[in-house]
C-alpha cells in the first residue's frame, strides 16, 4: 500500500509538471504572437560533425535546451536562435564554416571545436571577429590559454593525471605501458599525465602507438611485444572505435587474465556510447575507468527522457547522453542568460563578459567559468563488470579517493574492484627495477674518424669489443639508473647515420638502440625516437691562428686612424689659437708654438698635458674632445683585447677552399648556405686530417659540428681557434626503437647530468678545457662611420669655440677702432672750437686793421 502511494505521488508530480511545461508553452506561443515584433533574435552557430553521434548528440542538446529555457523563460525579450553547419570532421571545413556563420548569419557566438585543430583555428578566428568560440571537449592545452575569446568545456586533464598517478600509486606499481591513439589530440592531452608519472616515480615501460587504420594483425604484433617485455599495466588513452578492436585481440593474447591491469582515461570513457557490442563488454572485462563525474539529479532525469523523445527516426542510434551533450545543455542556458543581460537598459558589458560571469545549477553540476574554461574536476571511477557498468569510488580534488559520494570521508577507500579474470585481489605489477635483468641491443658507430668521440675497436687477445669515447660514457652514466644488460654491435656500413636509423627501424628484432656521434634530424626521426641531445647544438668554422706584429693597429680602421690623429692635431691647434694671447706657456718662437700645438693634443690622450689653461673656452674644448678620446681608448682596448684572443677568419671566395667531413649531410647544408656557397670544399675524413689541411694551407678554414671541431680544438689547442656560429642543428642524440621504454628514462639522466655540470666534467676529459671562442663579429676593427656622430659633435665644438674666437677677436678690434675715432674726433672738435672762438672775438693786438676799421666807422656816423 504505501509503494502504491510513493508511486501515485510521483505520477502526480510528473503529470503537473507536463501540464506546466504545455501551459507554459502555449503561453510562449500566445506571447510570441503578440509581442513577436518585440523580441530580439541573438543569433548563434553550431559547427559540428553531424556525420558523428556526439555531433548529433551535442545538436539536439543544444536545441532541446533552448527550448525548455525559453519554456519558463516565456518572460525574456531576447531569443537564441541556432544555426547549424555540418564540418565533416575536417577542421578547415569548420574555420570556413564558421567564416560563413560570421558573415551571412551575423552570428554573435560559436559553439564547436571539438578537436584541438579547430579549437586553435576557432580561436584565431575569434581573435580576429571579437566573437566568443565555444569549444566543446577539446583536448585541454596549454597553447589555447592565448585565445582571449575561447571558452573550454573539458575535463580537468591536470586533475585526471593526478588521479591516475594516485591509482598507481596506491597499489605500489611502478610502471606502466601507455597505450595511446597516434593523433595529435590524443598526444596533446597525453603529455600532463606522462610528466605527472615521471615527477611520482611512475616509469613509462614502453608506448604503443595505434591509429584508425591499424590492422588487427598489427595491433597483435604490437601487445605481443608488450607481453613479451613483461608488462602487466596498461594504461588505455584512446577512442571508443579503436578501443572495440584493442580490447579483443588482447584477450587472444592472453593480457586479459589474472595479474593484468587495465586503466582508460576520462577522454576514452566519455568517448564510449552504448552501442558497444557484447563481445566488446565481455572482453573488457575487469577494466577500470576514470570518468567525468555527473551528478544524479531529477533535473538530469527529465531532460533526458524529453531529448530521447525527440530525438528522429534516423537518429535512433542515440540511446545515451553524452558528456558532451551534458556540457552542451549547460552551454547553452549560459548562452540565453547571457543574451538577455546585454540587451537591458544601461548595461554596457558585452556578451562574452556576461557568459564569463553567469553561474546556476546545471545538469552538469555548478555552472561556473574560471579563466573561460568550464573544467570537470570530478571523476568517478568506473569497474567494467560483464555488459555494465559499476562505480568504485570517487576522485577527491586532493587526489586521494573515496567510496561515497561525498567526497570528504573514507579517504583512500574504494569499493572492491573485480580485474581482469575475475579476482578481487589487487595485481602486484612489475616494474623496471624489480624485473629480471634485461638485455639492451645497441648499434656502435665504428668510423673510428673522431676517437675522442667513438672509438669502437676489437681486442686482439680476448676478442672482445672495446667502446669508448665521450658519446660512450655518456650513454652508461644515463642508463646507469636502469637494469640493462648492454650489448654492443658494431655498426660496419659507413657513416651514413640515415641508412643506420632505417636499420635501427626495420630491424626491431635485432637492434634496440645506437649510439655514436649521431645528429638528431627530423627524417632520421621518422623512423626513431631520440633522446634529449647531449652536446651542444650548432655549427662551427675552426680556421688557423694568424700571429702578426702590426696586430695592434688593427682595431682601428685606415680612416679612422687619420680622422682621431688630425683630430688630436686640431685640437692643439684650437686651443694654441685661445689661449697664446694670454698665456706665456703658449707664446715663444715659432719652433716652440709648434712643439707646443703638437705636445698638448697628444698629451691628451694619456690626460699627461702640464699646461696651465686660462681661457674658459679652451677648457671646453678640451673637455670635450678628453670625452671623445675616453671612447676612443676603451673601444681601441676592447677590440685589440679580441683580436689578441682570436684573429678574425679572413678569406677569398674566390680561390680558397673550405674543409668539411666527408660525407656529412650536415656540413653540405651549412655549405649551401649564402655565406659558403660561393666557396670550393674538399672532403676531409678525421680530426688528423682537418689539423693537417689547416697547417699546410690546403683549406682556409673547416666547417662541421661543433662536437667534432671541440676535438680538433682539444688537441690543436694553440694552432686553431673557432668561430661560433647560429644553433642550426640539433645535436647528438641516442637513438631507440619508435616508442621503446627507456627513451624518456634516458632523457631525463641526460638533462641530470647537465644540470649536475657532469657532462661538462665529461667533455672536459675528452676535449680538454682550452678551447678557445669567439663569435663572428666580435674583433671586427672599428670604423669611421661607426663613430661617425662622434667626430660631428665635436667637430661643431670646435667649429663653435672658433665662432666664439673670431667673435671676440672682432669685438676687440671693434673695441679698439672705435676708441682711435673717439680720439682722432675730440682732437679736431677741440681744434674747430678754438678756430670759431678767435672768429667771432679777435684781439686787437691781433687784428690792428680792423680797430682801425671801427674807428672810422664810427667818425662816419658822427
Amino acid at each position: 500500500m504505501e509503494r502504491f502511494c510513493i508511486q501515485t505521488q510521483t505520477l502526480l508530480s510528473f503529470l503537473l509538471v507536463l501540464l506546466l511545461f504545455i501551459s507554459r508553452s502555449f503561453a510562449s506561443t500566445q506571447n510570441d504572437d503578440v509581442d513577436g515584433g518585440k523580441r530580439v533574435q541573438i543569433r548563434v552557430g553550431l559547427v559540428l560533425d553531424l556525420g558523428s553521434l556526439e555531433g548529433k548528440i551535442v545538436k539536439n542538446s543544444v536545441s532541446m535546451a533552448l527550448s525548455y529555457f525559453y519554456a519558463i523563460h516565456n518572460d525574456y525579450k531576447t531569443r537564441v536562435s541556432v544555426s547549424v553547419r555540418n564540418s565533416h570532421g575536417e577542421p578547415l571545413l569548420a574555420l570556413a564554416s564558421a567564416v560563413d556563420l560570421l558573415k551571412t548569419e551575423g552570428v554573435e557566438a560559436i559553439i564547436g571545436g571539438n578537436s584541438l585543430l579547430e579549437a586553435k583555428l576557432l580561436g584565431e578566428l575569434g581573435e580576429k571577429a571579437r566573437v566568443p568560440m565555444i569549444s566543446l571537449d577539446s583536448p585541454f592545452s596549454l597553447s589555447l590559454s592565448k585565445y582571449t575569446h575561447l571558452i573550454q568545456a573539458t575535463h580537468d586533464s591536470t586533475s585526471e593525471a593526478k588521479g591516475i598517478t594516485s591509482f598507481i600509486n596506491v597499489f605500489d606499481w611502478n610502471s606502466v605501458a601507455l597505450v595511446y591513439e597516434d593523433h595529435d589530440d590524443w598526444r596533446e592531452s597525453m603529455q600532463l599525465l606522462v610528466e605527472h608519472f615521471h615527477e611520482n616515480g611512475v616509469r613509462v615501460q614502453s608506448k604503443v602507438g595505434f591509429t584508425v587504420s591499424s590492422s588487427e594483425d598489427f595491433v597483435m604484433g604490437r601487445l605481443q611485444q608488450l607481453k613479451d617485455l613483461g608488462t602487466t599495466v596498461f594504461v588505455v588513452h584512446l577512442s571508443e572505435v579503436i578501443a572495440t578492436h584493442l580490447f579483443p585481440c588482447a584477450r587472444r593474447l592472453g593480457l586479459m587474465g589474472d595479474g593484468f591491469v587495465w586503466i582508460l582515461t576520462a577522454k576514452t570513457m566519455n568517448s564510449f556510447h552504448e552501442n558497444i557490442d557484447d563481445f566488446t563488454k565481455q572482453a573488457m572485462e575487469g577494466v577500470v575507468g576514470f570518468k567525468s563525474y555527473i551528478p544524479m539529479s531529477i533535473e538530469l532525469q527529465n531532460f533526458t527522457l524529453r531529448w530521447r523523445k525527440s530525438l528522429p527516426v534516423e537518429e535512433a542510434e542515440l540511446t545515451r547522453l553524452s558528456i558532451s551533450g551534458i556540457w552542451a545543455h549547460d552551454i547553452a542556458f549560459a548562452l540565453a542568460r547571457a543574451a538577455e543581460v546585454i540587451r537591458m537598459p544601461n548595461v554596457t558589458s558585452t556578451l562574452l563578459e556576461e557568459i564569463t560571469k553567469t553561474r546556476f545549477n546545471g545538469l552538469s553540476g555548478d555552472f561556473q567559468l574560471n579563466d573561460k574554461k568550464l573544467l570537470s574536476n570530478k571523476f568517478e571511477i568506473i569497474n567494467m563488470i560483464g555488459s555494465s557498468e559499476r562505480r568504485v569510488g570517487f576522485l577527491n580534488s586532493n587526489g586521494s579517493f573515496s567510496n561515497r559520494r561525498h567526497l570528504s570521508s573514507t579517504h583512500n577507500k574504494l569499493e572492491t574492484i573485480i580485474w581482469p579474470g575475475g579476482s578481487a585481489q589487487s595485481p602486484k605489477g612489475t616494474s623496471l627495477i624489480d624485473s629480471d635483468r634485461k638485455k639492451l641491443r645497441v648499434l656502435v658507430t665504428s668510423s673510428n674518424r673522431f676517437p675522442r668521440l667513438m672509438k669502437v675497436e676489437t681486442d686482439p687477445v680476448t676478442n672482445e669489443l672495446i667502446v669508448e669515447g665521450f658519446c660512450i660514457e655518456v650513454f652508461r652514466a644515463s642508463i646507469s639508473p636502469f637494469n640493462y644488460e648492454v650489448e654492443y654491435i658494431p655498426w660496419l656500413n659507413g657513416s651514413n647515420y640515415d641508412n643506420l636509423a632505417y636499420a635501427l627501424h626495420s630491424q626491431k628484432d635485432k637492434y634496440d638502440a645506437a649510439v655514436g656521434d649521431i645528429t638528431i634530424t627530423s627524417n632520421r626521426s621518422t623512423y626513431v625516437d631520440f633522446t634529449l641531445p647531449f652536446t651542444e647544438m650548432g655549427l662551427g668554422i675552426v680556421a688557423v691562428k694568424e700571429r702578426s706584429m702590426w696586430v695592434f693597429f688593427q682595431p682601428l680602421t685606415p680612416d679612422l686612424w687619420i680622422t682621431s690623429a688630425a683630430f688630436f692635431v686640431l685640437t692643439g691647434i684650437i686651443v694654441w689659437l685661445i689661449e697664446r694671447a694670454e698665456n706665456k706657456e703658449f707664446q715663444g718662437s715659432w719652433p716652440q708654438q709648434i712643439g707646443v700645438v703638437i705636445w698638448f693634443g697628444f698629451s691628451t690622450l694619456v690626460y699627461a698635458h702640464r699646461e696651465r689653461l686660462k681661457h674658459n673656452l679652451s677648457r671646453f674644448v678640451v673637455t670635450v674632445w678628453v670625452f671623445a678620446v675616453l671612447i676612443l681608448t676603451a673601444s681601441y682596448t676592447a677590440t685589440l683585447t679580441s683580436m689578441m684572443t682570436v684573429q678574425q677568419i679572413r678569406f677569398n671566395s674566390n680561390e680558397d677552399y673550405v674543409g668539411h667531413l666527408s660525407g656529412s649531410l650536415i656540413a653540405n647544408v651549412a655549405l649551401t648556405s649564402s655565406s659558403l656557397r660561393a666557396m670550393r670544399s674538399l672532403g676531409l675524413n678525421s680530426a688528423a686530417d682537418y689539423a693537417q689541411a689547416l697547417l699546410n694551407k690546403t683549406v682556409s678554414f673547416v666547417v662541421d659540428e661543433l662536437p667534432y671541431l671541440k676535438v680538433v680544438l682539444g688537441e690543436n689547442p694553440t694552432h686553431f681557434f673557432m668561430v661560433k656560429t647560429q644553433s642550426t642543428t640539433n645535436g647528438f642524440g641516442f637513438m631507440f626503437q619508435k616508442g621503446f621504454e627507456l627513451v624518456p628514462n634516458v632523457s631525463r639522466e641526460i638533462s641530470k647530468l647537465r644540470t649536475s655540470e657532469k657532462l661538462n666534467e665529461m667533455e672536459k676529459r675528452w676535449f680538454d678545457n682550452q678551447l678557445p671562442y669567439t663569435t663572428d663579429d666580435t674583433s671586427n676593427p672599428i670604423t669611421l662611420y661607426r663613430f661617425r656622430g662622434l667626430f660631428i659633435i665635436i667637430g661643431v665644438s670646435f667649429a663653435f669655440a672658433l665662432a666664439v674666437l673670431f667673435i671676440l677677436c672682432l669685438r676687440e678690434k671693434w673695441e679698439i677702432l672705435v676708441n682711435s675715432v673717439s680720439l682722432y674726433l675730440s682732437q679736431q672738435l677741440r681744434h674747430y672750437r678754438i678756430h670759431f672762438t678767435r672768429n667771432i672775438h679777435p684781439s686787437p693786438l691781433d687784428d690792428p686793421i680792423g680797430q682801425n676799421g671801427v674807428q672810422m666807422a664810427q667818425q662816419n656816423r658822427q
